[in-house]
Order: C-alpha cells, then structure tokens, then sequence
C-alpha cells in the first residue's frame, strides 16, 4: 500500500512496536528489581533467625514465579542477562532489544538492591547478599557449578516458553529450576545463575570480589544451552539469512510496517501476531 494510507498504516506500527518495547523494558526493570529485593532479602542474617538453605532456595523460587508472571506477556520473561543472551543466540530476539532487556535488568537489579539496602540497618547490610566463592572452593569450580546451574535453567526457560512445547504460564517450572539450582549452589557460590542478581548488591555495596565468575559461570552456560536446546533437541526452520535480519531487527520491523490492515473479523489472529513479532523484535 502507498500513499496517505501506507504512510498512516507504518506510523501506526511504529507506534505499537514502539509502546510494545517500551512495556517490556519497563517489565524487565520492574520484575528484576522485585526479584532482587525478596530474593536478595532472604539471604540477610538476621541474629534471631539466620536463613537455611531451603528458605533461600523457596523464596528464590517464589521470586521468580513472581516476576515471570509479571514478565511473561509483556517481555518474553527473561528477567536475567543469560536468559537474553541465549534468546539472542536461538535468534529469538534482535541484538538492539537484547541489549536494551540487559540494560533494564541490570538498572532493575541495582534498584532493587538500594531499596533493600535502604530498609534495613546496621551488619544486615554490610554485604547484602553479595554472590561470594567459598574459601574450599577453587575459581574453576565456581566457574562450572554457575554454568551447570544456568544451563539448566535456560533449558528450562527455553522448553517451558516453547510454543511448538508447552501452552500456559511457564512461572511454575522456571520457579522450580531456579529452586533447584539454590539447592546445589549455595554451597559453592552462595548461586547466581543470574548476572543482573549479582550485579546489583555488588554495586550498591562495593563487593566486586571474583565478580567475573558470576558473569562469566551463567553467560557460557546460557550459551551452551541455547545451542543444545535449538539446533538439537528442538531445531527450527530459520535459514541464515533470516537469522541475520532478527539479529538486527530487520525482518520483524518490515512485516510490521508491511502487513495490511486485517478485516474486523481477523483482529484476534492479527493481535496474536503482532504481541509475537514485538517480542522479538
């Protein structure tokens, strides 16, 4: 379509791709820094009652149920820097969005962490909850214990988002995974698994002992498991050349901008449709 009404047509989509954006970078700000808060806040010892494993492990589990409730129509639910790095690996989201998610989460994090920070006192906040490597465990094993612990965890986010795998909200399970991987790795590196959980404590307190590990542990292991999970056990059909286009941000912007306007009676399919490509776009 050109003319008055092809121009009218793309500044519409460029509207709505641009409120979907802007709501899923606001959900991935919001859902992180919550995260972060009740997760983070599990985690401070209090003299009267000093947390357990399992209690750190549950409300971690609840958090995240929470936030990928909040998260999962409005941004994909990624909630975690690893999460967005293996979509973008599995060319299921542009290189701008992704960086823009990490951004969010990250700001989302630190604010969390400050608003923690800012409501309790004394020795509970001296270090936050500030992910930290046991002294009997070597740098290698804190390495491996994080990429085994989000590996598991994305090939959880991945089967449970899954269109073509699971239908319904996939807050249950990736609550359960993330559970599972405190259970384990409290006793190596207090566990991450998430670059955004660590960051935020660390900045607002100053802790940057072995940081890098909580980066580098969760991004390899995210990677791994983006290859395994979408060129083995569930392949798609995307050639190169449209990897490409939804690594830039291509391909989505065009079909867009392009698409006719749908009869009334083909507005839910084309709903669907559009709420789909804003998310990877």
């Amino acid at each position: 379509m050109t003319g008055p009404e092809g121009h009218g047509l793309a500044k519409m989509r460029g509207c709505a791709l641009w409120m979907a954006t802007s709501k899923a970078l606001f959900a991935e700000f919001l859902a992180t820094g919550l995260y972060v808060f009740f997760g983070v806040g599990s985690t401070l010892h209090w003299p009267l009652a000093l947390p357990t494993v399992l209690q750190i492990a549950i409300t971690f589990n609840l958090a995240t149920a929470m936030a990928v409730q909040i998260t999962w129509k409005a941004s994909g639910a990624h909630v975690n820097p690893a999460v967005t790095l293996a979509f973008l690996v599995g060319s299921q989201i542009s290189l701008p969005r992704a960086v823009g998610y990490v951004a969010a989460q990250l700001t989302g994090a630190t604010v969390g962490a400050a608003m923690l920070y800012g409501v309790t006192t004394g020795d509970l906040r001296e270090t936050l909850g500030v992910n930290m490597v046991w002294s009997n465990v070597s740098i290698g094993q804190a390495v491996t214990v994080e990429l085994v612990l989000t590996l598991q965890l994305v090939l959880c986010v991945f089967a449970s988002t899954d269109r073509r795998q699971a239908a319904g909200s996939p807050a249950v399970m990736i609550g359960i995974s993330v559970a599972l991987g405190h259970l384990i790795g409290i006793y190596f590196t207090g566990c991450s698994m998430n670059p955004a959980r660590s960051f935020g404590p660390a900045i607002i307190v100053g802790k940057f002992t072995l940081h890098w590990i909580f980066w580098v542990g969760p991004l390899i292991g995210a990677v791994l498991a983006s290859l395994i999970y979408n060129f083995i056990l569930f392949p798609d059909t995307k050639t190169l050349a449209q990897r490409l286009a939804i690594l830039m941000g291509n391909a989505e912007t065009e079909t867009l901008v392009a698409v006719e306007p749908q009869k009334e009676s083909q507005s839910g399919s084309g709903d669907t449709k559009l709420e789909s490509v804003c998310q990877m776009i």
